[in-house]
């Protein structure tokens, strides 16, 4: 359950560290992003400089290869693996040729607090319309990549994700549709109602719409179950526009919308790390680059 919450501006130029030791992976970012991070300890999703979109969500299923501290293979921690991918590319394409030479080991461990072991997956999108899914199963690094790829929830793996909806796909939505919490439901429902909503230029009913999607299919607060992790409470939502460079953001817990234009935001290497807190239910409306406070760049928990 996630209810720090706080939206950063990372410039160009900071220095990161994968943070599992002495074997970390270092990387200097190329493009300045703005995240939504969890805790001060990991970025949850956000969008760089060029329309870049990345995304975590839970997946129980993950296995992650074993981490070896004194091997030849650095590591980066779970909490950065976004970040690490916002830092470094400018497309999905980049992002899916690089990664998949698999030059670092992604660590994971307990969510700090907690005997609750971190498992993710990772959905990025780009200005160019395409998309792509990282999940790591048996160990193993799994890529989907394919721009038609637009929905991902949390279980089962994304293929067992893809022959769901497969079958769903018989079963005109207009008539029935899963209705339940369960991810593998909202995950049918996300994409029958993504592909119905209208297709238009106009931005304005774009992110409306959008954001009816994600409504449609979040989980309502106060639903939670301690034996599925994928099943709990909705605490935020997220809309990228990849094209005009805005995010817009809105918690559960405060009756409005905002965002972020980040054609308003100096990413120069040496500009300020800056901070919007929304931990507290504060409430903010329309575009709020303005309303952000200097900053230091927080620690990515690691091991």
């Amino acid at each position: 359950m996630i209810n720090n919450k706080l939206i950063l501006v990372f410039p160009r130029g900071i220095d990161r560290s994968g943070n599992v030791g002495n074997a970390s992976e270092k990387w200097t970012s190329k493009y300045g992003s703005v995240i939504a991070s969890a805790w001060d300890i990991a970025t949850t999703d956000g969008m760089n400089e060029k329309g870049l979109v990345a995304n975590v969500l839970w997946l129980v299923e993950s296995q992650y290869p074993q981490f070896n501290p004194k091997g030849t293979k650095p590591g980066v921690t779970i909490a950065a693996w976004a970040q690490y991918v916002l830092d470094n590319y400018a497309t999905v394409k980049e992002a899916v040729d690089d990664l998949r030479k698999e030059k670092f080991v992604i660590v994971s461990d307990y969510i700090p607090g907690t005997q609750k072991f971190t498992t993710l997956h990772l959905s990025i999108s780009d200005a160019n319309g395409d998309n792509a899914i990282f999940e790591y199963v048996n160990g193993k690094l799994k890529i989907h990549h394919d721009p038609s790829y637009t929905v991902m929830t949390n279980s089962p793996v994304f293929d067992e994700q893809l022959a769901i909806n497969q079958y769903w796909k018989g079963i005109p939505g207009t008539i029935m549709l899963p209705g339940t919490n369960r991810a593998a439901d909202r995950y049918v429902r996300a994409s029958y109602y993504i592909n119905a909503i209208p297709q238009t230029a106009d931005t304005r009913t774009s992110i409306a719409s959008v954001f009816s999607v994600i409504r449609n299919v979040s989980v309502p607060l106060g639903i939670s179950s301690e034996a599925e992790p994928n099943i709990s409470s909705t605490r935020w939502r997220s809309v990228s526009d990849h094209k005009n460079l805005v995010y817009y953001f809105e918690t559960t817990k405060t009756p409005n919308t905002f965002w972020v234009d980040l054609k308003k935001i100096d990413f120069s290497k040496n500009a300020k790390t800056k901070r919007l807190s929304v931990s507290k239910n504060e409430t903010y409306a329309g575009e709020t680059s303005q309303l952000f406070s200097d900053a230091k760049p927080f620690t990515f928990v690691g091991i």
